[in-house]
């Protein structure tokens, strides 16, 4: 029985390991980035010391222990073209999950900000700063990047009153830890709980620490009375608060436990007459290992059992039995795959992907094959993997790419799909030289086949299905601009009577995910909407929402298409590209249905089916649409100024901060 309970410990034991550290390959949650107007050269010196600086840095870290700490600074380089560079990562973080933050925001940065000569960008698990003036142990708050939660408190005055006291606690206390992190949980009513978070950057004074904390919170103050959630990113330290528990408690100090007295000595070591010799603390020597196997048993079975009910619920029971095992006649041979890609040779690759890299294959009978090839560092698992050859073998639809098979050999996990000829929407809208291919009728043409392949997913396929991962990337077009929905990986299978979902880990790309699910996890259908409104707002605009430049008193993609609309301009909005060959009634209904599409409320935004209706019937009366509530703020000084002295720095007084309203993207 003693070996049973030791392997079943085991067991457990490894079954944990496992899933820390899948949880630990998941990509880090990125919140916000910017960059700095100024830019330099690529082939000077400085961009090569920018390229050392974000390529050691990991490296340097991981030999100066410095993912154990969570946070290093460093320089690359001479003067006057050295590079000063941080990473800080979130109190809450395992030197793992630290360290896979660090390595994935060196690469994400360096992509988004390819020429800026000082940038930052932030994720809820770590962010990463670099600039070429000197900002070590120098406290700044701006820019200042604010998200805030669209929910809003039931008493709002009341709420307030107990943030800003939390908030006011939670600054102190991470002043006055070593780390300068802290978190902190209060009770708002008996059954909602509000969580806190703090942070500064150690190199911090904490004077200067305390400054930039009492800066955030005014600036929370000001943007965000009322909301039940909101986080203020500052450059030297950043502040968050919450309903709902997004920080991990166990490796978080949390607020001060009180030190109870010390238990007075013991008296005589004399035992009364007629009892064990066996004293207390051999008693509890014995029994505390017993119960704590118990639980660690009992918790293993809980974990088990858990396990299998999920796995018995995540499809339908009518699709129970649709797993691997049953494809078998989709299935190549990992040979097959190398003879059709030439070994994968760079000369055959069509791109790369969030997954891994796709390549194009020709099999032995001559037909042209797409391989998508899963890095085997990428988030997506075996059971992604398989997700996404069940989804797809069973869908046949025009505007969905087609599955011809997989090839599942050792550690390769490979996907093969029909090849489409014309590369990705994204390929053509937002490259200046190409977008002249892509007239308004092809455009018309490209938003009516997404619409019918999402609605096809949501209504008419066997099973219900909800992508969560719609972007232009993910839109490939055939050889007559047909749209075909593709990357299955992030998709899910809900039940004939469900009509949504949750889940605490977000998956899909930032400018595409509506409201209730980037901040809470919700996802249904009418998530998906929202994707297919974003995008049918970059159809007719040619403009990508994740790279859009404040313009027209408009900070961001969705509140510049919806300025335009308030003021009777919708017009200007179209691509510029075009010529007078278009349907002015087209632009405008389908710029009214993509405002539509991406209102705060899901239930506000139209269905597929109705989407789908009123681009085949022009006499379809649409709703008014409202103003897009989605708000991720930004309190920006485009140029970054870097303050010199840490004794000049003071935080903004409210009526000094630019506020300016900005949309996630």
């Amino acid at each position: 029985m003693s070996s049973l309970k030791f392997l079943m410990f085991f067991s457990f034991l490894s079954i944990s390991s496992y899933l820390i550290s899948f949880v630990a390959a998941v990509d880090p949650t990125y919140v916000f980035h910017f960059c700095a107007n100024a830019t330099f050269p690529r082939d000077s010196t400085f961009r090569s010391n920018l390229n050392l600086l974000l390529s050691s840095l990991p490296y340097d870290a991981s030999r100066r222990n410095a993912f154990s700490n969570g946070f290093l600074n460093a320089t690359a380089g001479q003067d006057p073209d050295k590079v000063y560079g941080l990473f800080l990562c979130s109190g809450d973080q395992t030197s793992s999950s630290c360290q896979d933050c660090v390595n994935f925001a060196t690469k994400d940065l360096s992509q988004r900000c390819p020429e800026a000569n000082e940038a930052i960008i932030w994720y809820n698990e770590c962010f990463l700063r670099y600039s070429n003036l000197s900002f070590f142990s120098t406290m700044q708050t701006k820019p200042s990047i604010w998200v805030r939660n669209t929910g809003n408190a039931t008493d709002p005055v009341k709420f307030d009153k107990l943030v800003g006291s939390l908030m006011n606690e939670i600054a102190t206390q991470a002043v006055n830890n070593t780390k300068t992190f802290a978190t902190k949980k209060e009770n708002f009513t008996t059954f909602q709980t509000l969580y806190s978070l703090a942070q500064c950057t150690p190199d911090l004074s904490s004077r200067d620490c305390d400054l930039c904390l009492r800066a955030a919170i005014a600036g929370l103050q000001n943007c965000c009375s009322g909301s039940v959630g909101a986080t203020n990113l500052l450059p030297s330290c950043h502040i968050r608060y919450e309903v709902y528990q997004f920080y991990n408690e166990d490796a978080a100090p949390s607020s001060p436990t009180p030190v109870l007295p010390s238990p007075p000595p013991p008296g005589s070591a004399t035992r009364p007459k007629g009892k064990s010799g066996i004293s207390s603390t051999t008693i509890i020597a014995i029994v505390a290992p017993i119960a704590v196997c118990a639980v660690l048993i009992t918790a293993g079975f809980c974990f088990l059992k858990r396990g299998a009910k999920k796995k018995s619920n995540a499809v339908p029971e009518e699709n129970a039995n649709n797993d691997i095992t049953t494809l078998k006649s989709l299935q190549f041979d990992l040979r097959t795959i190398e003879e059709a890609t030439n070994r994968f040779s760079t000369d055959n690759k069509l791109g790369e992907g969030g997954f891994g890299e796709v390549y194009k294959g020709v099999l032995p009978n001559g037909q042209q094959i797409a391989v998508k090839r899963l890095s085997k560092t990428s988030g997506q698992g075996a059971e992604e993997f398989k997700n996404e050859v069940v989804l797809v073998a069973k869908l046949q639809h025009r505007n969905l790419v087609r599955l011809h098979g997989f090839c599942l050999e050792g550690e390769e996990k490979i996907l093969v799909y029909e090849f489409v000829p014309n590369k990705s929407l994204d390929y053509f809208l937002y490259d200046p030289e190409k977008q002249g291919n892509l007239d308004w009728s092809k455009r018309y043409k490209i938003i009516g086949g997404l619409a019918r392949g999402i609605l096809y997913l949501h209504e008419d396929s066997r099973l219900r299905i909800i992508h969560r991962d719609l972007k232009s990337s993910n839109i490939l077009l055939d050889g007559d601009m047909n749209p075909k929905i593709s990357d299955f990986g992030m998709a899910k299978i809900f039940g004939v009577d469900q009509t949504q979902g949750n889940t605490s880990r977000i998956v899909g790309t930032f400018g595409y995910m509506s409201p209730e699910y980037a901040m809470h996890g919700h996802f249904s259908v009418k998530s998906d909407v929202y994707s297919f409104g974003v995008l049918v707002l970059e159809i007719i605009t040619g403009k990508k929402n994740s790279n859009f430049c404040p313009t027209d008193g408009a900070e961001d993609f969705l509140s510049y298409a919806w300025k335009h609309w308030r003021d009777g301009t919708p017009m200007e909005l179209l691509d510029s590209t075009f010529t007078n060959s278009y349907s002015r009634n087209e632009v405008i209904q389908c710029i009214h249905m993509g405002l539509l599409c991406v209102q705060e409320d899901p239930a506000e935004r139209p269905s597929m089916a109705t989407v789908v209706q009123t681009l085949n019937n022009y006499s379809v009366t649409l709703p008014s649409p409202q103003q897009p509530a989605f708000f991720l703020g930004s309190q920006t000084e485009r140029n970054m100024p870097i303050e010199k002295s840490a004794s000049k720095s003071e935080p903004k007084s409210v009526d000094e901060a630019l506020i300016t309203e900005v949309y996630p993207r």
